[in-house]
């Protein structure tokens, strides 16, 4: 029985450890105070008051022992109580630094809810940070990268988790369960083929973990697309395709950089996708362009099924099961 005591007491932590063996010498030099000098210290409670005030500060003189076996009790107090009060005290010091440490390094799982997680670092998600960071909202971000050594944003709103987004532990360390978006981006540092593979195995180990949560993910190749659909994806991004788009817009513009100036100021706008209301169906394209304009929202086309319909004509109808595509 007191092996297994040992053995249990030794399993606890070491600042438990070290807090325990502490109250343990302040109520034994507490009692025994109490017991050698009863005139002095006329109570237990008394004794470990003097005891404790004794060992962690230079003692406030309200209680002081008069007699010899009383002062050599006192001297025995503060060569063992301080030292057990200082151990305490640098394990206590110690544990946070390891912990803040720990935090940096991407070692500690995340809690929480409602946040968003963004696999892969890199110049598009380093931006994508910085912008859901800075808004109003201040959008709670977890990053997860295997390069990182360290946590590369300086917010309290980004945590850093450290390891491989397809591996199980490392995307469990995330608090998958109650995230509102996962962002899964391209590695451009390996091969493009290859790149997809990557993100369509990290999409296949979040969807297999937790099938509700919305995945969103970059791929470069045009052939993995319908993997990536297969794999579960709620939205593909092809990023070469984008980047396509404006520099076949650049070649054919006068060198003005017209594109890059409405993309610049569309930066700071967003774009929602509503449901059409009960009192706008069958109404024109034209006339809900004009009363959302008075709310500040510009109207640049609807989805209808699986079709996105750009700029329609003024005389669109709306039908029941549209979608409208606004910028505010």
């Amino acid at each position: 029985m007191p092996n297994r005591v040992y053995i249990g007491f030794l399993r606890l932590p070491l600042l438990v450890r070290i807090l325990m063996m502490a109250l343990l010498v302040f109520l034994t030099f507490g009692i025994t105070i109490h017991f050698l000098e009863p005139d002095t210290f006329p109570t237990i409670f008394d004794g470990i008051w003097w005891a404790i005030i004794t060992a962690s500060t230079v003692g406030y003189g309200d209680y002081v022992p008069h007699s010899f076996f009383g002062r050599v009790t006192a001297l025995l107090l503060i060569l063992f109580g301080v030292a057990f009060v200082s151990s305490y005290f640098g394990t206590l010091a110690a544990a946070a630094v390891t912990k803040q440490d720990a935090l940096s390094e991407g070692k500690i799982p995340f809690k929480g809810a409602g946040h968003i997680i963004i696999i892969g670092w890199n110049e598009r998600s380093k931006e994508l940070i910085h912008k859901l960071t800075r808004t109003n909202d201040q959008q709670m971000v977890v990053l997860i990268d295997e390069t990182l050594e360290a946590n590369p944003v300086k917010s309290r709103f980004v945590h850093f988790i450290q390891g491989k987004g397809h591996m199980d532990d490392t995307i469990m360390k995330s608090d998958i369960e109650k995230a509102e978006k996962v962002l899964i981006t391209a590695d451009r540092g390996n091969d493009e083929l290859q790149a997809d593979m990557n993100s369509i195995l990290t999409l296949l180990t979040i969807k297999g973990l937790c099938p509700q949560v919305k995945c969103i993910i970059e791929i470069l190749t045009a052939e993995q697309v319908i993997n990536a659909r297969r794999a579960g994806a709620d939205e593909v991004i092809q990023s070469n395709k984008l980047t396509s788009v404006f520099m076949i817009n650049s070649l054919h513009s006068n060198g003005d950089g017209l594109l890059l100036n409405v993309i610049n100021q569309l930066q700071e706008s967003r774009l929602f996708t509503n449901s059409v209301k009960r009192a706008d169906i069958g109404r024109s394209f034209r006339e809900i362009g004009f009363e959302l304009m008075k709310d500040g929202c510009l109207l640049i086309g609807l989805k209808r099924g699986d079709e996105t319909i750009l700029n329609p004509p003024n005389s669109f109808e709306i039908e029941e099961n549209d979608k409208l595509l606004t910028f505010k």
